[in-house]
């Protein structure tokens, strides 16, 4: 059974979220501070936390910096905050997804069923995607050793950062196919991402420049997003 923790500290609005996730199906756990939100998701690690910004003892933020030190866990925030940047700030600490107060209680069950899909997703996707070869990988003058993490360009290594070198091997393991910037995110960055993030584009450009006149060889899908063209 799906378990997920519950950190909201308004009594009322706490037990219509418990009643109505769990008639749903699922195992909910319930933290009224931010202190026992931390010591129940270290005890049951459940696979998603409803996480309200504004808590006694450690507020909200502080209690997702905390969770991000160990945990992947998807993390839907509860706030009364409407500003950009306080939304911004969640997300780059970690948060997976917003809803901001009052909100209805199907539009928040329709999140938590949307950001588990997402998440099993991406795992199947991962889970596919990471049972990878051992053996060299070779493109024209480009080699890639996965278990030594190395690659090396005309006989000299290659100084790539772990993005880059990721981002490298999942190309070279698929000539030809298509990947969308949202795949690339979640499958070689594994973090969270705001509309517009230019993280990917930026990765290609360094890349492309690190591979010189091989560089050419990574192709923009307008669109879409990019694919190492097929030797």
């Amino acid at each position: 059974m799906t378990k997920i923790l519950l950190v909201e500290d308004a009594q009322d609005l706490a037990q219509v979220v418990l009643r109505d996730l769990r008639a749903e199906g699922y195992d909910v756990l319930h933290a009224a501070d931010g202190l026992t939100a931390l010591v129940l998701h270290a005890k049951h690690e459940p696979d998603l936390v409803i996480l309200d910004w504004m808590l006694p003892k450690l507020d909200g933020l502080e209690v997702l910096r905390q969770i991000r030190q160990s945990s992947p866990v998807p993390v839907l925030m509860l706030t009364a905050r409407t500003e950009e940047t306080d939304r911004v700030v969640g997300l780059e600490v970690g948060a997976d997804d917003y809803l901001t107060k009052p909100f209805g209680m199907r539009e928040l069950i329709a999140r938590v069923h949307a950001l588990l899909r997402r998440i099993a997703h991406v795992q199947q996707i991962l889970a596919a995607d990471r049972e990878l070869e051992r053996d060299v990988l070779r493109y024209e003058s480009l080699s890639l050793e996965p278990e030594g993490y190395q690659a090396i360009l005309d006989g000299a290594p290659l100084d790539l950062t772990r993005t880059e070198f990721d981002l490298l091997h999942l190309l070279l393991r698929n000539p030809g196919r298509v990947f969308s910037r949202t795949y690339l995110l979640d499958t070689v960055w594994g973090e969270n991402y705001i509309t517009g993030d230019r993280s990917v584009d930026n990765a290609i450009l360094r890349l492309r420049r690190k591979l010189g006149n091989l560089g050419d060889a990574i192709e923009t899908v307008w669109g879409v997003g990019y694919r190492l063209r097929k030797v």
